[in-house]
């Protein structure tokens, strides 16, 4: 048996996907967090958070490395932690230190921390060869301005640390990449307290289908466990309205993408963890469009869980303690899962969503969740504010992902808009 620190978590699907491999798996964790209300609010209403399942919960500030550290090698004296592991971004690289200092397995800190950060994954990347966008680091307004004016337009604007595709926008001109960054100045410390970084990045538009893949790196080697393709809409953002595992594409095209992902981690020098690279599938060839250090959101794993059997959550948990992750494909029965997203439209508070009656009995259907009436409904322009999802598969071959999109366009969210 095992003994995780878990270093804070996402409260979405990893804040209960981790805690059940982590229990397969034999094992038992400690879970470290800043403020565990955050957690709780985020429970199932009558349900106890899985998190609470830990065996024991220590409250600490995660943000204050100085203090931190001595901490947990008190922590670590007393109890015996046998690996460090996260699901949230903004603790990877924390992670990877609380690791280090205590000599327990996991991807250098040096690694994390550039894959981490949207400029330095640029940098690692162009230095080993990979070919990718035209950028620009921009540290204010003016730097920002010229170096458009350079790159030309349109443009990809992006906070340098951000994740879920919080203010990233497409700008088409002067005036709105003025826009991207009075809004992104308006959000000087993230969502977990972290004071952000002022700098943008800025990049050239990269046109073509978009698709992740799916790695585990153990031992100095790292393994494709598939490629899922994505799609986007919410224009001039980027919002993820949908995944299907794996993605319908020629052969060749997935093994382009799944080459160039792996040459990305190994430019990082990333080992150690599962990883998900996000790849677009341009006319001069696969270009990374990030790595991120952790396994995929949005119920990709599980995806990926349905039709290989492989558990990319349970891999997570087994590399974190320095285990040789079981990556055997099994025969489930089914060729292809997809998530579709419900995306709102406009703020508010929801009063009901038409023509969800049914849902579960659908042919394929394999797991469903939608919003409660009374939710108060944000259209912030990213990841965080889905309305619910359905999950489908096929068992014959890449047809999910119109059974999923079909069941979704029969969704219809009704909202009483707030007042003026």
């Amino acid at each position: 048996m095992g003994h995780l620190l878990m270093v804070e978590s996402w409260v979405g699907s990893m804040s209960r996907l981790l805690p059940r491999a982590i229990r397969e798996g034999g094992h038992e964790f400690t879970f470290l967090t800043r403020d565990l209300h955050h957690y709780l609010r985020a429970a199932p209403e009558g349900t106890a958070h899985p998190l609470l399942a830990a065996r024991n919960i220590v409250t600490a500030d995660t943000n204050d490395m100085e203090t931190l550290l001595p901490h947990i090698e008190r922590l670590h004296s007393a109890l015996r932690f046998d690996g460090v592991i996260t699901s949230c971004d903004y603790y990877l690289p924390t992670a990877a230190r609380i690791a280090a200092r205590l000599g327990l397995p996991g991807p250098t800190e040096r690694a994390v921390a550039a894959a981490c950060r949207k400029d330095a994954t640029r940098r690692a990347l162009a230095d080993a060869g990979l070919p990718g966008p035209r950028f620009a680091l921009c540290p204010d307004w003016a730097t920002a301005a010229e170096a458009a004016r350079d790159l030309g337009y349109p443009l990809v604007f992006k906070p340098v640390d951000l994740c879920a595709g919080m203010y990233v926008r497409k700008v088409a001109d002067e005036s709105e990449l003025a826009g991207a960054y009075r809004a992104l100045a308006d959000f000087p410390v993230n969502a977990r307290g972290q004071r952000r970084e002022a700098v943008v990045l800025l990049e050239e538009l990269l046109e073509g289908p978009e698709v992740s893949v799916e790695t585990v790196s153990f031992a100095g080697t790292s393994h494709v466990v598939g490629v899922t393709d994505k799609s986007v809409s919410g224009a001039p953002a980027f919002i993820e309205t949908g995944h299907m595992f794996p993605a319908d594409l020629p052969e060749e095209f997935a093994q382009a993408a799944a080459d160039t992902a792996l040459r990305a981690l190994d430019a990082l020098g990333l080992d150690g963890l599962v990883a998900h690279t996000e790849v677009k599938l341009t006319a001069d060839g696969p270009r990374v469009v990030e790595v991120n250090p952790r396994p995929a959101g949005n119920r990709i794993t599980e995806l990926v869980r349905h039709v290989t059997g492989i558990d990319l959550t349970a891999a997570c948990v087994d590399v974190a303690l320095g285990l040789a992750p079981d990556l055997t494909a099994r025969e489930t029965g089914l060729r292809s899962a997809a998530i579709g997203f419900l995306v709102p439209q406009a703020p508010g508070t929801l009063d009901a969503i038409d023509g969800a009656d049914g849902l579960d009995d659908e042919p394929g259907v394999l797991e469903t969740h939608l919003a409660r009436p009374g939710t108060t409904v944000k259209a912030s322009g990213s990841n965080n504010d889905y309305l619910g999802h359905i999950m489908a598969a096929d068992p014959d071959g890449p047809g999910a992902r119109d059974r999923v999109e079909r069941l979704l366009a029969g969704l219809c969210p009704r909202m009483v808009k707030p007042c003026p």
